[in-house]
């Protein structure tokens, strides 16, 4: 059996994390020797008596062979601390996972990342927000990392894709569960040649709640920055934004309305020292990335259709209702969303959900 797998093996142990697998490679040189250490000299070397139960337990459950076959047939991949490959930012924080699983394919260029990170009660103006820096960040070849999360998240992740880029989805479950489902086909997508799913966790570890603060230092330590578009102020995105801070990274955060319960997280971050962010430049100059694409909004022509022409006047980057389209334009509201379901189609204008549109 190789070294690698008794890593797989510390990985299913409870109680066994960074500080106990640091310990026992410290006194017995190699995880397979501790795999097969006595209780006394596990004792010895550091494990508690819980930690000790669980790995006695498991030496006499977990077949190593197969754990390996079921990775395997999976499609998924592993690293540990001793692989050249393993991710050179995350090494550095506290305490990284000892090993990280991961689907789809980690780059060398990966080491130019940022994450974009927020509440799952996403409003139009975050989401908006998020598509755009996420994508703006993307397409100057930087790495998209999030949590797989619905709103930010999501929308982050999305944009990445969209941009042609590269991101980066941090599980708080195993790999063989994606949370929450709705997201099952984004995770395809950023499998299939966009980036990679990773997690610390084994496979079969269903995502329970207290998985996920834990794998938020993963997102942070697996890029230069973490940028938080929206969240509240018990947010689980400000305690990705605090380990950013210990790990030494840059924070930022894009400013809100002082009268949504959503932005009062991110308000609070700027007044703590956070980077105020208005646009990409301000992310890109912070960590010294050389702008390779210069986001310059497309000249469309105008509609030669004159209720096309008039509805795209109303419009902007800023989300408006249809309602509120209707009583500008004085137009009908079914000639309305006629007129705006085939803008969209031709590329025009987008919509943001909630009935509500931008300009493309």
């Amino acid at each position: 059996m190789e070294e690698r797998a008794y890593w797989v093996g510390f990985s299913r142990v409870s109680g066994i994390g960074p500080v106990k697998v640091r310990a026992l490679l410290n006194y017995f040189g190699s995880l397979e020797k501790a795999w097969g250490a006595s209780p006394g000299q596990l004792k010895i070397a550091g494990l508690d008596d819980r930690a000790l139960a669980n790995l006695l337990k498991a030496r006499k459950d977990i077949s190593l062979e197969r754990e390996l076959e079921k990775i395997e047939k999976a499609g998924v991949q592993f690293l540990t601390w001793e692989d050249d490959e393993y991710p050179y930012r995350l090494r550095q924080i506290p305490d990284p996972p000892p090993v990280l699983y991961f689907k789809g394919e980690l780059k060398p260029e990966d080491e130019i990342a940022v994450a974009v990170v927020g509440t799952r009660r996403a409003s139009s103006y975050g989401l908006e927000a998020a598509r755009k820096l996420a994508y703006g960040l993307a397409k100057n070849g930087v790495t998209i990392v999030s949590g797989l999360a619905l709103g930010i998240d999501g929308a982050a992740h999305q944009a990445a894709i969209e941009a042609g880029g590269r991101t980066i989805a941090v599980l708080g479950s195993g790999l063989d569960y994606i949370y929450p489902s709705s997201h099952r086909k984004l995770a395809t997508q950023i499998v299939s040649g966009h980036g990679a799913l990773v997690s610390e966790y084994p496979l079969g570890t269903r995502p329970e709640a207290r998985n996920f603060p834990p794998r938020n230092r993963i997102i942070s330590g697996l890029s230069m920055g973490v940028l938080v578009v929206e969240a509240g102020v018990k947010s689980g995105a400000l305690i990705t934004a605090r380990y950013a801070a210990d790990q030494g990274r840059d924070v930022f955060a894009v400013p809100g309305s002082m009268f949504k319960q959503g932005s009062k997280g991110t308000n609070r971050l700027i007044q703590d020292g956070a980077k105020l962010v208005l646009d990409l430049e301000d992310i890109l100059e912070e960590l010294d990335i050389a702008i390779k694409f210069q986001h310059v909004e497309a000249k469309k022509e105008l509609p030669t259709d004159p209720t096309e022409a008039k509805l795209l006047a109303l419009l902007s980057e800023e989300p408006t209702h249809v309602d509120e389209i209707c009583r500008a334009s004085g137009l009908p509201a079914s000639t309305v969303t006629s007129t705006l379901a085939l803008m969209e189609l031709k590329g025009l204008v987008r919509s943001v959900g909630f009935m509500q549109y931008v300009r493309a």
